[in-house]
C-alpha cells in the first residue's frame, strides 16, 4: 500500500517539478554556523530562506507544522554541525532542547521565523566564542567553562581561583590580558545574557529571575540589567516577549 502511494507522489512530483533546495545552499549556512561566520548567517537570514516555499520540503499539509518540522530538523543538525566543530556535546543539546521546546509552543509562522533568527545567531555567537577560546589560555577557557555550567551561582574569584589551582590575585590579572574584561564584569555581562533569554520566552517574575541567577535583589538584578542593556527588565520584555503559556 505504502509503495503505492510512494509511485504515486513520485510522478506527481515529476508533474509539478517539485525540487529541494541544493544541498550546497543548506551546507553553506550550516558551515557558516559552525565557524561562527556571524555576517555570513546574518545574510542567510535577511534573505528568509527558512521560510520560503521553494524548495522546502512538504513534511506536513499544515504550513505551520510542516515549518515545526523544519525547525527540528535544522536545529538537529546545526547541534550535530556544532559539536564537530568543538562546541560540548551537552552544552550543544541543552541549548538544542531549549529552543524546540520553545519553537513547539508557537502559534504562527513569524513566530517560528523569528525563533530560528535567533537560535541561529545564538548558536553562531556561540561558536565564534569558542573559535576565540582557542587561543585563550587553558586557565581562563576553564573559568569560562565553569561560569557557563554554574551560571545560577553566586561565582567568585575565589571559587574559579580554586577550579583553576591558581592565585585569584593572577588569575585575576590573566583573564583581564586574554578577555579585556574582569572577572566580575564578565560573570555579570553572561548573567545579563541569560536574565535576557528568560525574559524573552518564559514567565518567570522579575524577582524570580533575580532570584535564580543569585543577584542579591530585585533592585540590584534591575539596575545590573539596565546598565548593561539599556532598558529596564520590563521594558525589555515588553519590547520582545511574545506570550505563548
Amino acid at each position: 500500500m505504502l509503495k503505492n502511494q510512494w509511485s504515486k507522489k513520485e510522478i506527481e512530483d515529476s508533474e509539478y517539478e517539485i525540487h529541494h533546495r541544493a544541498l550546497s545552499e543548506e551546507y553553506s549556512f550550516f558551515e557558516a554556523v559552525k565557524d561562527g561566520n556571524i555576517e555570513a548567517v546574518s545574510k542567510n537570514l535577511k534573505e528568509e530562506a527558512f521560510t520560503n516555499p521553494e524548495g522546502m520540503g512538504i513534511l506536513s499539509k499544515n504550513p505551520l507544522t510542516n515549518l515545526k518540522y523544519h525547525f527540528v530538523i535544522t536545529v538537529a543538525l546545526v547541534t550535530r554541525y556544532c559539536i564537530d566543530g568543538g562546541m560540548e556535546t551537552e552544552q550543544a543539546y541543552r541549548l538544542s532542547d531549549f529552543y524546540i521546546i520553545h519553537m513547539d509552543a508557537c502559534s504562527t509562522i513569524q513566530e517560528i521565523s523569528d525563533l530560528h533568527h535567533e537560535m541561529a545567531l545564538d548558536f553562531t555567537g556561540k561558536m565564534r566564542l569558542l573559535q576565540k577560546n582557542t587561543a585563550l589560555s587553558k586557565p581562563v577557557a576553564q573559568c569560562i567553562d565553569y561560569i557557563y555550567a554554574h551560571i545560577s551561582a553566586r561565582i567568585t574569584v575565589e571559587d574559579l581561583a580554586v577550579c583553576t589551582n591558581l592565585s585569584a590575585s593572577y588569575l585575576s590579572r590573566l583573564f583581564k590580558q586574554n578577555l579585556g574584561v574582569s572577572i566580575s564584569d564578565y560573570i555579570r555581562e553572561k548573567k545579563i545574557e541569560k536574565a535576557q533569554n528568560l525574559l524573552r520566552f518564559s514567565d518567570f517574575t522579575y524577582i524570580q529571575i533575580a532570584n535564580y541567577l543569585s543577584f542579591s535583589s530585585q533592585s540590584h538584578f534591575i539596575q545590573t540589567f539596565q546598565h548593561y542593556v539599556g532598558m529596564t527588565p520590563k521594558q525589555y520584555r515588553s519590547s520582545k516577549y511574545k506570550s505563548t503559556w
